[in-house]
């Protein structure tokens, strides 16, 4: 969640590159004083209100993984609990950036927290998306490779996919540590409401000399972080879902049952981190054009004028979807259990390759693989 209100420097304005004018530090602070109102307005509360429901729900959910499924865990367990555990973590550093843009916007834990709290934020929100997308490629393969996934895949290679998963997000993320920063005001005085110039910024994104370089960045990360995995997503889902249309062991419910909560998934992803990655790219490059046009403005509110606050609204309403979704995971989570309980009940050895005799156990949950039957030439059997 880069903080790009603070991106329009209150300490000093550096120059963008070889010659080039500043921008004065008046129209800056000016322009910081605007947007960062509009994360003071409604973001703090909306940051943490998410993070008591998405702590309550991924701490439930990774209960009833632990507590409820038998080891050792299959594939989709283990993808679906390694999101769990991602969702939480990135729930842990909702509360320091609430407290941060509680009136006044104000970093208060020091430099070492600033960086370490952007990266881990920037690390599980890649960590969240890596493993949707393991998760749907689970599906995928279950559901279309049903015999080839029952006698190739294994518990082990899914761990070893979530360990390359957390190291991904970790490189990903890792530039986040040099880019991150604090800003400190040269202005006197105590941090206030009255006098939010002597606040200190704890900074998500490059200072103007590292502006190129942090551009770069960007791009990369939403490619390999966000439209990469998209990508793959719908692929899978595509074929997922021609692959149960044409099934003829399903029923009607079933396949609605699939339909909805495969459309739910795609639906969550796309209302959440596409517009952020979207609409952050933007707020970059208006924020290199404004940086480009203030050393020409007449005064503060030609330099207030020019600010293209509505791409920037629309940044700060997207970094509230992006919470949001770890909150509804939990949800996804809960269509899990009563399939696991329905197949359990109405076949005990359904877990050994065994196929129940009731098609009403057969309810495709969220993480769905697919078994075949133990003899013969068998049809896949659709479980958790």
């Amino acid at each position: 969640m880069d903080d790009e209100s603070g991106s329009r420097d209150t300490k000093v304005d550096q120059t963008t590159g070889p010659g080039a004018m500043q921008c004065p530090v008046n129209f800056s602070e000016a322009a910081d004083r605007i947007l960062s109102g509009l994360q003071e307005d409604f973001l703090w509360p909306m940051l943490a209100a998410e993070f008591l429901v998405a702590l309550a729900g991924n701490s439930l959910a990774l209960y009833r993984f632990c507590s409820r499924e038998q080891r050792p865990w299959p594939p989709a367990v283990i993808f679906s609990a390694q999101l769990a555990v991602s969702d939480l973590l990135y729930a842990l550093s909702l509360p320091p950036l609430a407290a941060y843009f509680y009136p006044p916007k104000h970093w208060r834990y020091g430099e070492t927290a600033c960086r370490l709290e952007r990266f881990l934020f920037t690390c599980n929100m890649l960590g969240s998306v890596i493993f949707i997308t393991c998760i749907s490629l689970n599906r995928y393969m279950g559901i279309v490779h049903p015999f080839f996934t029952h006698s190739q895949l294994r518990p082990k290679h899914a761990w070893a996919v979530s360990a390359a998963g957390w190291a991904l997000a970790v490189l990903l993320a890792a530039p986040t540590l040099s880019f991150s920063h604090l800003s400190r005001s040269q202005h006197k005085g105590q941090c206030s409401v009255a006098s939010p110039g002597a606040c200190i910024k704890c900074l998500g994104t490059a200072d103007d000399s590292q502006l190129e370089a942090y551009r770069v960045y960007h791009l990369v990360l939403a490619a390999l972080g966000c439209g990469l995995p998209l990508l793959l997503t719908l692929a899978a889902y595509g074929a997922l879902g021609r692959a149960v249309q044409h099934s003829h062991g399903m029923t009607a419910a079933s396949k609605l049952q699939v339909t909805v909560l495969v459309a739910s998934g795609v639906a969550l992803y796309a209302s959440s981190y596409v517009p952020y990655y979207i609409t952050a790219t933007l707020n970059m490059y208006a924020r290199l054009r404004w940086r480009a046009l203030c050393p020409g403005f007449e005064n503060k509110a030609a330099a207030e004028k020019a600010l293209a606050w509505k791409t920037y609204f629309a940044h700060q309403v997207t970094r509230g979807l992006v919470p949001l979704a770890i909150c509804i995971h939990p949800l996804l989570y809960m269509a899990v259990v009563p399939s696991l309980a329905c197949c359990r009940q109405c076949c005990p050895g359904c877990g050994q390759g065994q196929t129940p005799g009731d098609t009403a156990c057969q309810a495709l949950p969220l993480n769905v693989t697919a078994t075949p039957q133990t003899s013969g030439l068998q049809s896949p059997k659709l479980s958790p």
